[in-house]
């Protein structure tokens, strides 16, 4: 995970060596815009023969593999968990939020990605599916909220 600013900081040599040691290398480079991003996803599922889980913090667009294999990235950002966690906050008048609601706010999320979607390569649901995702961390926060007793409403 890498969020420096600094295009093409992460290597061939370094991508191939990763893919050596495990069987699903976790390639984010987070910089934005694109030519910030420490690689592309073009270079990450090519270096890793389209075995890497990637996201990004710029958009990328999908990636064709020699024999034909379509991946799919995935831009990676807040925009999935605060929403969900502003509403359940709000909703039950929860007094702060704590390190455990933002725990099951991304546990809720990562409930939302379908196999179907982790198959093509991505790690975060359809944004089509943003109300429905944030609704469920929503209920996710409300019910840790009640459980550590910071629920006013």
């Amino acid at each position: 995970i890498c969020v420096t600013a600094v295009g093409g900081l992460f290597t061939e040599d370094l991508i191939r060596e990763m893919a050596k040691r495990v069987e699903r290398p976790i390639i984010f480079p987070l910089s934005n815009p694109t030519t910030k991003a420490e690689c592309t996803a073009e270079q990450a599922f090519e270096w890793t023969d389209g075995r890497c889980i990637f996201a990004s913090g710029s958009p990328f667009d999908p990636v064709e593999m020699d024999d034909g294999k379509i991946y799919y990235t995935s831009q990676c950002n807040n925009m999935y968990i605060f929403p969900g966690v502003g509403l359940g906050a709000s909703v039950c008048g929860a007094k702060r939020i704590t390190d455990r609601m933002l725990y099951v706010a991304a546990k809720a999320l990562a409930e939302c990605v379908p196999q179907d979607v982790m198959e093509r390569g991505q790690v975060f649901p359809h944004i089509s599916s943003i109300r429905q995702v944030s609704h469920r961390i929503a209920i996710a926060v409300i019910e840790e909220a009640m459980r550590e007793g910071l629920a006013t409403k």
